[in-house]
This record gives C-alpha cells, structure tokens and sequence, in this order.
C-alpha cells in the first residue's frame, strides 16, 4: 500500500514494489493529483511492470552518459566531436527530466540556437546527437529502461553546403607557396581526395612506392573499411623525395605526415593560412581538394564506382554533392556544342551550295 504526503506546498506519493521503498513528487500543491498518480503507480507495479517508474527518473545526463559512452566503447574517431555536441545540448537541458524534453522544447532549442546566428547545418549536428541520445537509451532492456517515447526531433533545410574546389592554376600556385611538410599532404590530397586524417594518420609501411599505392587498413577510415589508393607519378615523386629526407633526418619517425619529426594533428593551421593568404585564395579550404579530387576523377573518364572506391565514399548521394560541377566545365561544354554545330552547319551549307 502507498501513502500521499505534503513536503512544504507539494504533495508527494509513497510506495512498494517487491520490498523496495518509492518515494516521487507530483510537483504539485494538489492532494488529488497525487492521488491520481500514487494510483496509477500502485496499477503498473500490479500488472508486473516497471519501465514508466524508471523513465520518470531518467535525466539528459543519463542519455548523455549512454551517448558518449558508445563513441568510447565503439572506438569512433569522432569522439570530441560527440563531446562538443553534449555540451551544448547541456546549456539547454541540463537537469532535465527525459520525459521534459518534448517536441515544444526541442523546437524552443532550436529557436535559441538561430537567435545566436547558430548555422542550420549546426544545429542540426546537435539535433541528431539528442536523437541518438533517444534511440540509445530507448534500445535498454528490461529492468533498465531509461525512456519509454521519444520526441519528434526535426531536420532543418541546409543551404550552407560548400561547393567550393582548387582549380589546376590555384592548385600550382599554392603548392609553390607551401612549406614542404604541407606540400605533402596538399599533393596527396589533390590527387586522391583523401580525407584529412586519413592522411595524417599515413605511417611509412602504408605507402608502397614500387606499386605505386596507399594501403588504408580497415578501422583506420571514417567508414570503417580498407582500400587501395593509386598514386600518380607527381606524388609517387614527392613521396620519395620526402621519405629520403626522413630517413636522413628523423630515422625514428614512422609517420608520412611529420612536422620536423613529430606527427602532424592539423592540416588547416596557421601556415596553412598564411599560404592561401600570400597568394590570394584566402578562402580555400583544405577539404575542397576532396572535392576537387572527385571532379577530376570524373572529368578524367574514371568510372563513378572506381572514383568512390578510391575517395572512400559509400554512398552514392553523398558522392554527388562532392562532384561539383564549375562554372568553367559548362563553358566549355557549350563551346565543344557550338564547335560541333558549327561544324554541322558547314556541312549542309556545303550540301546546299553542291
């Protein structure tokens, strides 16, 4: 049997369940409504159940806990991401009952988000991380069950996705104002379309040379899986040049990526900037030679399936938005139109005049 009893204004609710004391505000200074919920407790611990007890107490630090602990446990290189995103998800709802964070409230985060001019592709970063927060916690088994519904949580249009690219001109200039640690990595890049870390995290024994390949283990990749990459004669070049200059001066150093024999944590840093800036393309952006890889690829008559094997992109969708088309391919396709029109058009005139 459970008991109703006043703590100041509010009511609270008292009871058993296989021995063990409850005690639960009904946050309110109205002896019916605690009532009410002591018998609705008293009707789930009969029926054998437990869950709605449990969620009523889960909090946003426990769907947090859950949250980063699987980036741990599963090993996932974006772990400081998943940090970064709890912590601003904490601003709003630390303290907060699970069961609090409804619909409303989520759509009143992200109001406070725009209001700081926060971009949409942000927000919504944080958003999948609440709705992951959700499903995680969702996915316990009896007797732990942390929530039993799950807010509605909203995708936000994204018009912010970059298109920008190196063009062949840009990418010579800056190659000949990099130091030679970046020159690497931006020659790498250019050619490949590799991702940033993929690079940084390149050891000697990874590189072969005489076949004229990268070998990315598996685990060692966003995706998770393995792949062979090609290199053209200007990197296999490079790479020779820079692994001599290893081995004379850092024999210990087993990282491709080194900064006077320390590995390299940074591509886009201050260097980086300073560079751009020295030959005007300020607004250049390390991972625009991923784009510019994939264009190139394409453009070269590498077939799609082999360019996305190469880039490690798994998903045809994803793949697209990265083959950016430049404005100056679309000129030029309409000058190879009018060279064949014009072409056409001699040739009838020519039939004409016969």
């Amino acid at each position: 049997m459970g008991r109703v009893y006043k703590r100041g204004r509010i009511w609270w609710l008292q009871y058993y369940r296989r021995g063990d004391l409850f005690r639960e505000s009904s946050r309110s200074p109205m002896k019916s409504l605690a009532t009410a919920i002591l018998r609705k407790r008293e009707g789930v611990i009969a029926d054998g159940r437990l869950p709605a007890l449990q969620a009523e107490k889960t909090r946003f630090e426990d769907l947090k806990r859950l949250y980063v602990q699987d980036y741990e446990i599963n090993g996932k290189k974006s772990l400081r991401r998943a940090k970064q995103l709890s912590a601003h998800l904490a601003e709003e709802f630390q303290g907060i009952r699970a069961s609090e964070i409804t619909s409303q409230r989520v759509q009143d985060y992200i109001s406070h988000r725009l209001k700081d001019s926060i971009s949409n592709a942000t927000i919504n970063r944080e958003l999948a991380a609440l709705k992951r927060m959700f499903r995680l916690a969702s996915q316990q088994t009896p007797p732990l069950v942390l929530v039993t519904s799950i807010p509605h949580i909203p995708h936000l249009r994204e018009d912010n996705v970059r298109t920008g690219f190196f063009t062949e001109e840009e990418y010579k200039v800056l190659r000949a104002a990099l130091p030679d640690h970046l020159k690497v990595t931006f020659i790498i890049a250019y050619w490949t379309g590799m991702r940033a870390g993929e690079i940084l995290g390149l050891q000697w024994d990874q590189v072969d040379l005489e076949a004229g390949l990268l070998r990315l283990e598996p685990g060692t990749t966003k995706n998770g899986r393995g792949r062979m990459i090609p290199l053209v004669a200007e990197a296999r070049e490079v790479l020779r040049r820079w692994r001599d200059f290893t081995l004379r001066r850092y024999p210990t150093c087993a990282w491709v990526c080194h900064y006077r024999g320390k590995r390299m944590e940074r591509v886009q840093n201050k260097t980086w900037d300073a560079a751009c800036a020295m030959v005007g393309l300020e607004a250049k952006l390390f991972h625009d030679l991923r784009r510019t890889a994939i264009r190139n690829m394409v453009k070269a008559g590498i077939s799609e399936r082999v360019a996305m094997a190469i880039s490690g992109h798994r998903t045809r969708s994803v793949f697209d938005r990265y083959n950016v088309v430049a404005e100056r391919d679309i000129l030029d396709s309409m000058q190879r139109l009018e060279t064949v029109h014009s072409a056409d058009s001699l040739q009838v005139e020519r039939g004409i005049d016969d």
